[in-house]
């Protein structure tokens, strides 16, 4: 047993050989980035394809280092899709920065799971501060932020799906406990029946999804021409379902629709939901981003009527994912439904008023040292760095329109107003698929549809950190070529 100990021994990684190994994987990522304009945007492989290049049980005996990494490019890279090509144009941007990998980096040496205060006080207070940062980049009301001695504050959550269903839990809770208060015959079970939240028929899935794990009933409300939420279509919603006795609580906002990237109409529902007693929660997670501009923020008006608050800067602010920033006015809401509090977790700070346990604040218990990107990428970039960036986004989306709008076999089929652009071949749904079959077969680019009522569009979002006008002119290009194609094979 001695021996095989001192054996083993010599395979683990030591200091010594952590620095130097390091070195190597910051020169390897480091070259990807450099060259993965190079590399084809979407891989040409198979369903089931890595399975057959390793092994169906773990190694006995250690392995090499250097074989890992040789295994990278043979095994790992063709089944990647490289999100951060300036050649990817599909989903929404990935946020991705040196200074947050460097973060990322600091945040797994450090290693603590921050659930409470005690269980590292840097982790839980540099949050706080870093989500008070944001909120004033974003020119939130006050009562939004923490500060010193405020009701509010800020939380990083894991995806804006993660910080709907906190939203949706939270205003659960409170209806509920309001409603017992009044009438304390009523169960929870009868008041669930009972519950029904909304949102636009535009809205992410996420929202239909968060309904499902809350038990509670989601009604989409029809989008007008703009595919935007209007208060008509809602009031008439929330009369007809009060009328058959049900209780609305909760509604949903989208600023930024993963489809078209519309905007509901904030400043029209927002005061339906105030005189309702209705919990407010806006789900902006692309374009959250944008609202650091001046130009842009207009887009966040009657963001005071909002309960909670949501967007990802894992999406669009340079710092890499899982960073989804959520905001509450109430803190007080969000503790009262998920406070559990057992012995082990207990601290002798935890009810000075000075600081908050956000193991109250989310689903999971354990919580990464997140913060830390913001704090690097924010102080490295600066605000007028990170509007530069979205800004140049922004352009580039104007110049796609531009080419687009040049070519008369082609339509715009939204508004473009931030870094998406939705467009399709003037005729049939078919053509359209067929087009973007093409597209996605070639693999020099990469999109994905959606659809728009009844017709099936391309979107065209520009994502990458590195993506410059010649791509952009490029991939016009590309499609162009592909379009001539696809019409000449029609008219056969």
């Amino acid at each position: 047993m001695t021996i095989l100990i001192s054996q083993l021994k010599v395979f683990n990684m030591d200091s010594r050989e952590f620095r130097r190994r390091g070195k190597e994987m910051v020169d390897y990522i480091a070259d990807y980035l450099d060259g993965i304009e190079g590399r084809p945007v979407y891989p040409d492989v198979e369903p089931g394809y890595l399975r057959a290049l390793i092994p169906t049980t773990a190694p006995q005996e250690p392995e090499t280092y250097e074989d890992i990494i040789r295994d990278i490019e043979k095994i790992i890279m063709p089944g990647v899709t490289h999100w951060h090509s300036p050649y990817f144009f599909a989903y929404f941007p990935t946020a991705s920065s040196y200074p947050a990998m460097l973060a990322d980096m600091l945040c797994g040496a450090i290693g603590c799971i921050g659930f409470s205060w005690a269980a590292s006080p840097a982790c839980t207070e540099l949050e706080t501060v870093m989500m008070d940062w944001l909120g004033k980049m974003l020119e939130l009301p006050e009562a939004f932020l923490a500060g010193r001695a405020g009701e509010g504050g800020g939380v990083i959550q894991g995806s804006a799906s993660e910080a709907t269903l906190v939203a949706l839990l939270a205003a659960r809770t409170k209806m509920i406990r309001q409603l017992q208060a009044a009438s304390p015959e009523l169960t929870q079970a009868a008041l669930m029946e009972k519950l029904v939240a909304y949102t636009s028929d535009q809205a992410h899935s996420s929202v239909e999804r968060a309904g499902l794990i809350g038990g509670v009933k989601i009604k989409a409300i029809p989008s007008d021409g703009n595919y935007s939420m209007r208060a008509a279509a809602l009031r008439e919603a929330l009369e007809r379902d009060k009328a058959a006795g049900l209780i609305p609580f909760f509604v949903v906002v989208t600023l930024g629709t993963t489809s078209c990237c519309s905007f509901d109409n904030l400043l029209e529902v927002g005061p339906i939901c105030n005189q309702e007693g209705v919990w407010l929660h806006i789900d902006a997670a692309y374009a959250g981003s944008a609202f650091i501009c001046p130009e842009f923020r207009y887009l966040l008006n009657g963001v005071e009527f909002a309960d909670s608050f949501n967007f990802n800067p894992h999406k669009w602010l340079l710092v890499n994912f899982d960073c989804s920033a959520m905001w509450v006015k109430k803190r007080t809401d969000l503790t009262e439904a998920f406070n559990m509090d057992p012995v082990y977790l207990r601290h002798s700070h935890q009810d000075s008023g000075l600081i908050t346990d956000y193991r109250h604040w989310q689903i999971p218990l354990g919580r990464r040292f997140r913060s830390l990107k913001m704090w690097f990428v924010f102080r490295m970039y600066g605000v007028k760095g990170l509007q530069a960036y979205i800004r140049k986004h922004v352009k580039l989306s104007h110049e796609f329109e531009s080419l687009v709008r040049q070519d008369p076999r082609f339509e715009i089929c939204t508004e473009v107003i931030l870094g998406l652009v939705c467009f399709r071949l003037k005729g049939s749904n078919q053509l359209n698929e067929t087009l973007l079959q093409r597209i996605n077969s070639a693999k020099k680019i990469h999109l994905v549809p959606c659809r728009l009522r009844d017709k099936f569009v391309l979107r065209f979002a520009v994502c990458s950190r590195t993506v410059e006008s010649a791509h952009v002119q490029l991939a016009w290009e590309h499609i162009r070529d592909l379009a001539s194609s696809v019409l000449r094979a029609e008219k056969e």
